[in-house]
């Protein structure tokens, strides 16, 4: 027999699948990209979490869809920030239970816990999430760190896996969970709390200010990933590099909406709104100088997209913030 289980590489999910595992059933961690679980490229660190815990891999991409179905209209709102929280999981779930007949799977199997998140893991939540998922009388998702807590679902009923041998954890204490993964000799995990960019203040702001001036998709995903953002005056959106590791990774996106903005002298690379004004333009190249190591007192020449705009920096980067699009 085999489990699906929704994955995250955070302990809770990979003590959920090491529960199952122990009861003798197959299990595939799946992996549900939709482009806002972080800066960085994980594949190779969740394939290694979901081995040491037991179970195959399997990532499946649904950027497109997550943002026209889910982002911007979840039944059940929003948490504190941008975060459609329960609407995201009962989508995940359903992504799942769709894929069962071909992984040939009889469950599935998440390591959320009753009461760790107040939006989503709410007693309540569960069963909006269930609904979402078409779940509600199937009832094929098995919650193991809390199963007891819970009315018993298709698996415990049917005897596929031993309800005694489930938990009872609830709650935003960890100390159970982080003593069993020093039991099963685990160092390597994904800390808790994070791992949804969504529910970051800061990046919220920038989806916010985004969606007010442009219609966005999956290519401006990793645009409000990096770097200082600004709003320019006639509308145009500026992204400035705030190091190195910022600076590559602006480099690496492929926006057919934005140019390059490239200084002769070291300092942010950055990128533009490509339909920007001739007065943002300028503008544009004045702020990316003044990040700089530059002098007001000189002329450079900046070269924005196929132009090259001779601007001085700001006397100081006070004069550059009025214009941030967000803050942090």
């Amino acid at each position: 027999m085999r489990a699906i289980s929704l994955f995250s590489g955070g302990l809770d999910s990979m003590l959920a699948i090491k529960l199952i595992k122990e009861q003798g059933i197959d299990v595939t961690a799946l992996y549900i990209k939709t482009g806002f679980g972080g800066t960085k490229d994980v594949t190779d660190e969740l394939k290694k979490r979901a081995k040491m815990a037991g179970a195959d891999f399997k990532i499946v991409d649904v950027r497109e869809e997550y943002i026209q179905d889910i982002l911007f209209n979840p039944v059940y709102g929003y948490g504190k920030n941008f975060n459609p929280c329960i609407d995201c999981h009962g989508y995940m779930f359903k992504i799942a239970k769709a894929l069962m007949p071909e992984i040939g799977a009889s469950f599935l199997v998440t390591g959320e816990v009753v009461g760790q998140r107040p939006m989503s893991q709410r007693t309540e939540a569960l069963a909006q999430v269930s609904k979402l998922a078409g779940d509600r009388d199937d009832k094929l998702i098995l919650r193991p760190l809390s199963a007891k807590l819970l009315e018993p679902t298709t698996p415990e009923i049917e005897g596929w896996v031993d309800r005694e041998k489930l938990l009872d954890i609830s709650g935003r204490n960890r100390e159970r969970q982080l003593q069993m993964a020093k039991d099963f000799g685990w160092d390597d995990y994904e800390s808790p709390g994070g791992g949804c960019l969504l529910t970051e203040p800061v990046f919220s702001e920038k989806l916010r200010d985004f969606i007010a001036h442009e219609e966005f998709g999956v290519e401006d995903i990793d645009l409000l990933k990096f770097g200082r953002h600004f709003r320019l005056p006639e509308g145009a959106k500026l992204v400035v590099g705030r190091h190195h590791e910022d600076n590559e990774a602006l480099k690496a996106i492929k926006n057919s909406d934005y140019i390059p903005v490239t200084l002769p002298l070291a300092g942010p690379f950055s990128l533009l709104y490509k339909n920007a004004s001739a007065s943002d333009k300028k503008l544009a190249a004045k702020i990316a100088i003044t990040y700089a190591k530059s002098s007001p007192d000189e002329i450079y020449e900046v070269h924005v997209g196929d132009e090259v705009i001779a601007v001085s920096a700001f006397e100081s980067k006070k004069e550059a913030q009025k214009y941030f699009a967000v803050k942090g």
